[in-house]
């Protein structure tokens, strides 16, 4: 989904954090921890039975948001990662203490080895956004993972 700059502060700002979160995960800000971040974002999914790709792109918009939050965090302090379902999404969430607005670059450097983790998420997510919490705040993505429209339910016949 791409949607113009204003449009996506907009929808940062008028979402809250998910409720009814079905799985948390607190890790020390240690760069090392990513690999435990997409372990967590990619069981959490595949229990949940979600649709084919779906683990696999939890796991690397996850990464790229915790991997944020490890490195331009300037503060001490865990940070929280929750996934929950609301309807036909799964929603993501990592929280950190920042009060920091996340940016996405608008011409990453191909050569560069940092700069190109919210254009991934951008690109690949559902929607995606931010909300300040109490506690700093919140970058999170949706992925379209319980598809209800169009798809055959198991068992039925084919024709052919």
């Amino acid at each position: 989904m791409t949607l113009a700059p204003s449009v996506r502060v907009a929808l940062a700002a008028s979402r809250t954090v998910a409720t009814g979160v079905l799985a948390e995960k607190w890790i020390p800000r240690d760069p090392a921890c990513v690999a435990s971040v997409r372990r967590f974002a990619y069981d959490t999914a595949t229990d949940w039975a979600v649709a084919d790709d779906i683990p696999d792109v939890a796991a690397l918009l996850v990464s790229e948001l915790a991997t944020n939050a490890f490195t331009h965090v300037p503060m001490a302090g865990p940070v929280r990662i929750t996934l929950a379902r609301e309807a036909e999404l799964l929603i993501v969430e990592v929280h950190d203490p920042s009060t920091e607005i996340p940016r996405v670059t608008a011409s990453a450097d191909l050569a560069a080895e940092s700069g190109r983790g919210l254009t991934i998420v951008h690109n690949l997510a559902h929607n995606w956004g931010w909300t300040l919490t109490p506690t700093g705040k919140c970058v999170w993505f949706d992925l379209l993972a319980w598809p209800t429209g169009g798809t055959r339910q198991e068992g039925a016949a084919e024709s052919g």
